[in-house]
């Protein structure tokens, strides 16, 4: 009856188009599974090396471990933000697509914020 194998599936990524909301929700989702794991490598290193801090800090002072502190600090950032966003969605406001664009916007630019005011705050810069 249906056996048109030419049709595409709906929605199909060739048709959809992308929304400020939708990269928001798929970059939290990924964020926040990044972050909980490194969240559990660090508990780990600190609970089985205990005062053996030498280690952290020699990963921290090389370029990988520069990268991941700037990760981190972003990442962070742009968890809590998103979730502030959430919450003005689950107490009803928002929901506009422009105002949704809006602050989507500002979560992304206030994420990149964020994480330059904690670079500078951690080199006693500021």
């Amino acid at each position: 009856m249906f056996n048109n194998k030419n049709n595409p599936l709906s929605p199909h990524l060739q048709v959809y188009r992308w929304h400020i909301s939708s990269l928001l929700s798929i970059t939290h989702r990924i964020t926040g599974v990044i972050n909980f794991l490194f969240i559990i490598f660090i508990s780990s290193i600190l609970i089985f090396l205990g005062v053996e801090i030498k280690i952290i800090q020699i990963l921290l002072q090389s370029l990988f471990g520069k990268f991941l502190t700037i990760y981190f600090c972003w990442s962070f950032s742009f968890q809590i933000l998103n979730e502030i966003r959430h919450l003005a969605w689950d107490m009803g406001y928002g929901f506009d697509l422009k105002v949704s664009r809006i602050t989507g916007i500002l979560t992304i630019i206030g994420s990149f914020v964020f994480t330059i005011l904690f670079y500078l705050i951690g080199k006693n810069l500021l």
